[in-house]
């Protein structure tokens, strides 16, 4: 079963809020603002946040939705000006899993959202390697028998790993591989994205399975068991 769909945005047009709703009358839009909403349990929320907020900075707000238990887990999307290769690094350490540039209209929240949503899962539902258990069903995460939280572009990274150890992706094909636009998001984002696997991997106990291979991208290594 589908979980609910709940789109969260920062100061948004009544006509974008309009438009998006007659596309998707099943969704639940929401403005965001100072106050993040605490019914979101057993939805998938999907979170637009402008660089500049009414009351505070998108940083700041991305921050906070991070720290906040309904949206912990949810996937954000900074909305910026310009293609600033340091506002799209700045969002992605205040927590952002992704950007865009430019005004925000319904056809690119669309987009983005069934974007991400039609990630594409295993045939498999469970991977296991080495210590790191991974199941896809269940959308959760084990090493060593304790449950690893991961946001979605990194569940889905390593989902994508496990279901094909030993081989060699570039960054291009794992931006594609979560359903990304590959003009709208740099590569090196890709970068950060294995960088907050290897840390939520690594502070479980798990060795390292993910290796850089220089000009070419990532490879997950087949573990011991």
């Amino acid at each position: 079963m589908t979980s609910p769909t709940t789109v969260l945005i920062t100061a948004p047009p009544d006509q974008l809020l309009a438009a998006i709703g007659a596309e998707r009358p099943d969704w639940q839009i929401m403005p965001l603002g100072e106050h993040i909403p605490a019914d979101l349990a057993g939805v998938a929320v999907w979170g637009f946040i402008d660089w500049l907020c009414p009351t505070m900075s998108g940083l700041e707000m991305c921050r906070r939705l991070r720290d906040a238990e309904p949206t912990r887990r949810s996937h954000l999307t900074m909305v910026l000006d310009e293609a600033d290769s340091d506002a799209r690094r700045r969002a992605l350490q205040a927590g952002a899993d992704d950007y865009i540039v430019g005004a925000l209209d319904a056809a690119r929240v669309i987009e983005r959202v069934e974007g991400k949503a039609a990630v594409v899962h295993p045939a498999r539902q469970r991977f296991v390697n080495g210590p790191i258990a991974l199941d896809v069903a269940a959308h959760q995460v084990r090493v060593g028998g304790a449950v690893v939280t991961l946001r979605p572009n990194e569940f889905h990274l390593l989902a994508h790993f496990m279901e094909f150890p030993d081989q060699v992706f570039s960054r291009t094909a794992l931006i594609a591989r979560l359903g990304k636009d590959e003009d709208a998001i740099d590569e090196r984002t890709v970068d950060v994205w294995v960088g907050r696997l290897r840390r939520s991997l690594a502070a479980h106990g798990a060795p390292d399975p993910l290796r850089t291979v220089r000009s070419l991208g990532y490879v997950m290594d087949s573990l011991e068991s």
